[in-house]
């Protein structure tokens, strides 16, 4: 089943590129700018990566950031993914990027959208792997800032496909950003937003109601609403789950608990993502051996969830009915 996960193409839409900081790039970056770590090591930082919740997460992954400041320092943030991508078989990646995370310290749209630029011409030319950039607002900071950001991206929202919601999600409900989606909608972006990790059902209700989303990032406290779960298998609203992230974060105590499975076999459009995978111990491929290892994956649900993946995505349809031919040629092989 693991090299059969290998050989698959796949489609990855759920990523933060900040949580794709590596210990050792971290590390790095931080004596290259003369930046001190509350860490004494790389190991020290890798034994840092243990969370009892989504803020305690955030906290390092915050801090984690500041080592981001140069043009270079993005370059190879992002081209560091785009190689793990071409090592998984990940042939098209829709990655979220916190432009307030940097902003915020003073680094300018110019700085990070060079460096990501660079990265993903590069990726595209020689590895062969599709990417679009998703756009998102940090939800624990006002819409009045969000709104600022949008109109900050101006000069490059070529790049940008989407625009999403991330961050602190108890406390901060999606019904808070309408006007900066809505914005967001008229410019011709795709809409997507977290919700149902932390947050209620309900959150997940707003996010489809208020936001329009074209997608749901996490969503699998979904199976709390019954009204919901019907609503979702009929309008074949996508769920971006993230296993291993929801392992770490604590929303399950343990994989063999994960709801993702149970999802699938009831209608919903599920696939499987990595989230933050430096942070939460492992990327795509990964995520989807801890379900093997866990929940018994088997063949079909695997190529279920990857077909998904492709259907779920920005990409045109020419280019997903490639893939999934594809996906059903090696299926076939297996």
């Amino acid at each position: 089943m693991l090299n059969l996960i290998q050989r698959l193409p796949k489609a990855e839409l759920h990523l933060h590129i900040e949580g794709t900081l590596e210990p050792d790039l971290m590390w790095r970056l931080a004596q290259k700018h003369n930046i001190e770590l509350p860490f004494d090591s790389v190991e020290a930082i890798r034994r840092a990566y243990q969370f009892d919740s989504l803020q305690s997460f955030l906290d390092l992954y915050y801090q984690g950031a500041n080592v981001l400041l140069d043009e270079d320092d993005f370059y190879e943030l992002m081209w560091a993914y785009l190689l793990v991508c071409k090592k998984q078989n990940i042939v098209h990646t829709e990655i979220m990027f916190d432009p307030q995370t940097h902003t915020e310290r003073g680094i300018p749209f110019s700085v990070f959208m060079s460096g990501f630029d660079r990265a993903i011409a590069k990726a595209e030319q020689e590895l062969g792997v599709s990417v679009y950039l998703i756009m998102s607002f940090l939800r624990h900071l006002s819409e009045e800032a969000a709104i600022d950001t949008l109109f900050a991206a101006a000069p490059y929202y070529s790049m940008i496909k989407a625009v999403g919601l991330d961050s602190s999600e108890r406390g901060n409900p999606p019904a808070k950003f309408e006007r900066v989606f809505a914005q967001s909608s008229a410019l011709g972006f795709k809409l997507v937003a977290h919700a149902g990790e932390e947050g209620p059902p309900n959150y997940i209700w707003q996010a489809i109601k208020h936001l329009n989303v074209d997608r749901i990032d996490h969503g699998v406290r979904s199976a709390e609403d019954s009204e919901l779960m019907l609503y979702l298998q009929e309008h074949q609203m996508p769920l971006t789950v993230c296993p291993l992230s929801n392992l770490k974060l604590r929303v399950i105590d343990k994989m063999e608990e994960h709801n993702i499975l149970d999802l699938l076999s009831r209608g919903i459009n599920v696939m499987v993502n990595s989230d933050d995978p430096s942070y939460f111990g492992g990327y795509l491929n990964e995520n989807y051996a801890a379900l093997v290892h866990s929940l018994s994956l088997s063949k079909e649900q695997l190529i279920e969830l990857v077909f998904n993946s492709i259907r779920a995505s920005f990409l045109p349809n020419e280019m997903k009915g490639k893939w999934l031919d594809e996906i059903q040629r090696i299926a076939q092989e297996a």
